[in-house]
């Protein structure tokens, strides 16, 4: 089964995809939506991600809840981005919290493919959890 683990910051969705528990290294690792105020780049924001979804085979989404209030408050933003995630027809989305994600990190030791990007590691550590 493939699944993606998303990561929401700022203005861009940060992905990450397992096969089975293997990772897979693709070539979009992120996608930007460039301004949220406008129709067009939030259409291409969204095809971008259904072509991904449809492209990869891609079974089932987690994303990394962020706080709706606090220091640590998620961005307006991404906000938006979750609601188009939601909406895709192509598989079920399922929220992880941090708590999670962090309690895995804190019972494994997590060793990381090369191939992953830093900025990934959240996504990835999240998919574990969720495995």
């Amino acid at each position: 089964m493939k699944v993606c683990g998303i990561e929401l910051k700022a203005n861009n969705m940060i992905l990450v995809v397992l096969d089975g528990k293997e990772f897979v290294d693709l070539k979009i690792k992120k996608i930007t939506l460039e301004n949220d105020e406008e129709q067009e780049d939030i259409r291409q924001f969204c095809n971008e991600f259904l072509l991904f979804l449809e492209h990869h085979g891609i079974e089932k989404i987690y994303v990394k809840k962020r706080a709706k209030k606090g220091t640590f408050a998620g961005g307006v933003v991404t906000f938006k981005m979750e609601g188009l995630i939601q909406l895709n027809p192509h598989c079920e989305v399922e929220l992880v919290s941090s708590a999670t994600v962090s309690a895995y990190e804190k019972k494994h030791e997590i060793i990381f493919p090369k191939a992953l990007n830093k900025y990934q590691e959240q996504g990835y550590i999240m998919l574990l959890a969720k495995g």
